[in-house]
């Protein structure tokens, strides 16, 4: 069995390492241009396209990361970047449902108790307590009900907060009232002061946190992008947060990363950036759960995983 690996940032050692000893039986290595020697699964992160492209004899091409966008953006640019008829997987949790709990949760906090306004305060030397929110009025929604939206949603419940989710179709979440559909999304946001995204990047969700959305939103509601910057229309976010149609908002993801440093969201008092690290891939959960799906292919049975190519997830 040979495993061909290629990220543009990750350790690659530790990880050459870590799959040997999961898979004594595989023979892993690093991708370099100009390898086309025979491979049976490749671990990818934005590819180059010489390195998938002819090898249709691959079992299996593992994503680094829960989201397929960046593999899925390299296909349509380059078509067969993703061979024909081998299937494609996706990390599925691998601790990062926790990380994205803490970090939505801790955003969620300090916008309900005012955090962020008492900061501006400080800076201002102005003593002044603010009427706090009350949780009945403070409906939280979250676009996506995957895995991670799933997980983001009990754990707000759990805090007693009243939470809905919007998805392609209806989920089943206690405690949650789910929308979902086209039909449904307008529904879904009436009210809702504080916005939670993550859903999947696709075509049809491109550019979705945009002006007519937020205009669906209570007044000065809070908007947090856990998911790709592709979702946010930049300037509409910037439009609302000065019409106050939008309180503030907490960004991990970002069209252009990393963010240039003229970008107006960098001096935004409104504005809370993070360097895309709400949820990480943490490599050893990663290469447990890799390893857990190359054995169940070999054996013939069905992998966790496996990506909708063409719904993108």
């Amino acid at each position: 069995m040979n495993i061909i690996f290629y990220h543009p940032f990750f350790n690659a050692g530790e990880w050459l390492t870590g799959l040997s000893q999961r898979l004594p039986q595989a023979q892993v290595r690093a991708w370099q241009p100009g390898d086309d020697r025979p491979a049976d699964y490749a671990l990818v992160w934005r590819p180059p396209h010489e390195m998938l492209a002819n090898r249709g004899q691959l079992k299996g091409v593992f994503a680094l990361g829960a989201g397929v966008d960046a593999i899925l953006e390299q296909e349509r640019a380059y078509p067969g970047t993703l061979p024909a008829g081998v299937p494609l997987l996706r990390l599925e949790d691998t601790g990062m449902a926790q990380q994205m709990q803490e970090y939505a949760l801790s955003y969620v906090l300090r916008y309900f108790r005012r955090f962020d306004e008492y900061q501006l305060l400080q800076q201002q030397q102005e003593w002044r307590p603010l009427d706090p929110h009350l949780q009945e009025n403070f409906t939280i929604g979250i676009l996506g009900a995957g895995v991670l939206g799933k997980s983001v949603a009990q754990k707000l419940t759990a805090f007693g907060f009243n939470v809905r989710c919007w998805s392609r179709s209806p989920k089943q979440i206690d405690g949650v009232q789910s929308f979902a559909g086209a039909e449904q999304r307008a529904a879904f946001l009436d009210g809702v002061q504080l916005l939670i995204n993550l859903l999947p990047n696709t075509p049809e969700t491109a550019g979705i946190l945009n002006q007519p959305l937020f205009a669906h939103l209570a007044p000065g509601a809070y908007l947090i992008n856990l998911a790709r910057g592709a979702h946010l229309v930049e300037d509409d976010l910037l439009q609302a947060l000065e019409q106050g149609q939008l309180a503030a908002a907490t960004l991990d993801v970002f069209v252009t990363e990393p963010l240039p440093q003229a970008h107006p969201f960098w001096r935004h008092p409104r504005v809370t950036i993070t360097p895309h690290i709400a949820a990480i891939t943490l490599p050893e959960a990663a290469m447990d759960q890799i390893a857990a799906n190359i054995l169940a292919l070999e054996a013939g049975q069905t992998p966790a995983g496996v990506v909708d190519v063409q719904r993108g997830y």
